[in-house]
């Protein structure tokens, strides 16, 4: 065996070293290469998935963007705008309510809700309530009590004036909050409630004109949306210049409270004294139909509403109807007078009695038979007088008269709540004798207490139907009026002769007959006394039940106002409209003299009036 040199081998080995070495660092390389090669693959696949979610997310985007520019976009905008801008409208107090003199019947006033909050008290229950009860005009002991019902939200007060929130405020107590808002006050409290009504919690009339006037109290206010900051500010630079001003006008009406107090003063004696279960008074300007007083008792304080019984809410004299009784014999007397069918010197024998078809009618009062004239038919209030004037009209035409004159239909007046009268059938009225019979002393007919006033001022005025009313106007607070309601232009229903003729036939009521009570010294006054049975709900009367009455017009040589008095239900002896309703038109009478100035009326010689009445008779 051939041997290599040592040399040989040791190069031999260096080369074989070599080689290992570089196969070593080749597969090095290779495995390098391949490590580097698969790090690249991973990278390209992180970058697809990055790349894929990139424009996922980017589709989304498109897709929200599409749905906020093009699909929501006018909702968003929308949003953003009621974000940014806020809708204001600015509190405006209702107007003030003023008598015919400018007293004030009604405003709005600020008033403080008081809260207590225990838990916040620095100081101890004892120590605030001790503080407080004096101001409050509550005990001390009670307040304690309430402080331990609940840590927080305790109401204390509702309606605070100014008067007693001011020394609360300045007491500094930690826990009570004060809470101001406007609330409606009544300074007359009851005096004038059936007139002006009252307001709700939530600011709207429910009664009064407070409820039929709400056009004309409540002042027109404009809504505004102005910008706001991101904090809520109000920016006000936006806001339009004068936008919270508002006009000073006020409410007048024609009601004046000093006549009112009377009116109430007089009613209310005479219900108590005859222990009745309601009453009215009303006067009218018959001149144009303004109300200077209209009075129902019982009444209630509009201050107070939310303990009155809710049927005084509604004044009766324009939402009850009632039968007038021998009220309404002068309006039948001038319906007669007008048509023809008697002349003002007629005399008519009354026995006391007289039959309709199967009824006997009576006079409330037994009398012998005699002649009377038809002054004296109203005097002595005849019933038999009466049926005898209007058996001379065939039905039909007293029925068209009853229809022309308004029986049946409703008031026109700015009072709410008014009701229709009732009027029976042209039918019925032909059928059956009785009815126009009944109608003669006003029975079998129904109508409201202010409709019967504005018939009267038919009679007082020189035959026109006015239109009753309490709203006067608008007026600033320099008196100029701004704003008068419009009302129908008054409707002729009589001749001025034939009205003159019945005011002086009913002054004979008030000199020589049942209306004497009413006499004032130098005031020739007409009058007509009314005590009439109340319908049943069942048909017919009630026994023992009465509405007295009793209805003036003064000053006879000049007629301009209208007083009428009801007194509903009066218990005891000797009740009829001359004892019981004429006392109170007189007490009115008396005020309203002074304060229409009314001049006294000129020297009457009553002697020589009575020998020509008698004269009259026997011829």
């Amino acid at each position: 065996m051939h041997r290599l040199p040592s040399k040989a081998k040791s190069k031999s080995s260096r080369n074989l070293a070599l080689i290992g070495r570089q196969k070593i660092s080749q597969h090095k390389r290779i495995k390098k290469l391949a490590t580097a090669q698969n790090q690249i693959q991973k990278m390209r696949h992180r970058l697809f998935v990055v790349w894929c979610i990139l424009m996922t997310a980017g589709l989304g985007l498109l897709i929200n963007l599409y749905k906020l520019q093009i699909v929501q976009g006018a909702k968003l905008t929308e949003k953003a705008r009621n974000q940014q801008m806020m809708t204001l409208r600015p509190f405006i107090p209702r107007r003030t309510v003023l008598d015919r003199n400018n007293n004030v019947l009604a405003f709005d006033r600020l008033v403080y809700t008081l809260y207590a909050h225990p838990k916040l008290f620095a100081k101890s229950r004892e120590e605030i309530a001790r503080e407080l009860a004096p101001i409050l005009n509550k005990n001390a002991t009670d307040l304690i009590k309430i402080f331990q019902n609940q840590k927080s939200g305790i109401l204390l007060a509702s309606a605070l004036p100014e008067e007693i929130a001011a020394p609360i405020s300045a007491l500094h107590l930690n826990g009570l909050e004060l809470i101001q808002k406007y609330s409606r006050f009544y300074p007359e409290e009851d005096l004038v409630a059936d007139v002006v009504g009252y307001v709700n919690v939530d600011r709207h009339g429910q009664a009064g004109v407070e409820y039929s006037q709400e056009n004309l109290l409540e002042r027109s206010v404009q809504t505004l949306r102005i910008s706001r900051q991101g904090n809520g500010a109000l920016m006000s630079d936006y806001a339009p210049v004068g936008f919270l001003n508002f006009d000073h006008l006020r409410l007048q009406l024609t009601i004046d409270t000093r006549l009112q107090r009377v009116a109430r003063a007089a009613l209310k004696q005479q219900m108590e004294k005859y222990r009745a279960k309601r009453g009215a008074v009303i006067v009218m300007d018959a001149l144009d139909g303004s109300l200077l007083a209209l009075v129902s008792q019982p009444t209630y304080n509009p201050n107070k509403y939310s303990q009155a019984d809710i049927s005084l809410f509604k004044n009766w004299t324009v939402t009850d109807l009632y039968e007038p009784g021998s009220t309404f014999k002068p309006l039948n007397v001038a319906i007669a007078l007008e048509s023809g069918v008697i002349k003002s010197n007629d005399v008519f024998n009354d026995p006391g009695f007289i039959k309709v078809a199967d009824r006997t009618i009576n006079n409330a009062e037994k009398n012998q038979s005699h002649k009377i004239n038809i002054a004296q038919i109203l005097q002595y209030s005849s019933n038999v007088g009466m049926v005898k004037i209007i058996q001379r009209f065939s039905p039909s035409v007293y029925y068209n008269w009853l229809q022309r004159i308004g029986l049946g239909q409703k008031i026109n007046t700015d009072l709410p709540f008014a009701v229709s009268g009732q009027l029976k059938s042209q039918e019925k009225y032909i059928a059956s004798p009785i009815e126009a019979a009944t109608a003669s002393f006003g029975q079998g007919f129904s109508l409201t207490p202010l409709q019967l006033v504005q018939l009267h001022g038919a009679l007082a005025n020189g035959g026109k139907l006015v239109t009753p009313h309490v709203v006067k106007g608008l007026i600033d607070s320099k008196g100029q009026m701004h704003y008068s309601p419009t009302f129908p232009t008054p409707r002729q229903i009589f001749s001025r002769t034939t009205t003159q003729k019945v005011i002086q036939m009913m002054e004979t009521v008030v000199e020589e007959g049942t209306g004497k009570a009413s006499q004032i010294s130098g005031y020739r006054i007409a009058g007509k006394t009314g005590t009439a049975q109340k319908a049943s709900s069942t048909g017919g009367y009630q026994k023992d039940a009465y509405i007295t009455s009793f209805v003036s017009i003064l000053p006879v040589e000049s007629p301009r106002y209208v007083v009428l008095a009801l007194v509903d239900e009066p218990k005891g002896k000797n009740v009829y409209g001359g004892t019981v309703a004429a006392p109170i038109v007189k007490s009115v009478m008396e005020a309203l003299i002074p304060l229409e100035q009314i001049p006294p009326s000129q020297v009457v010689n009553h002697a020589s009036k009575s020998l020509q009445t008698q004269d009259k008779i026997a011829g």
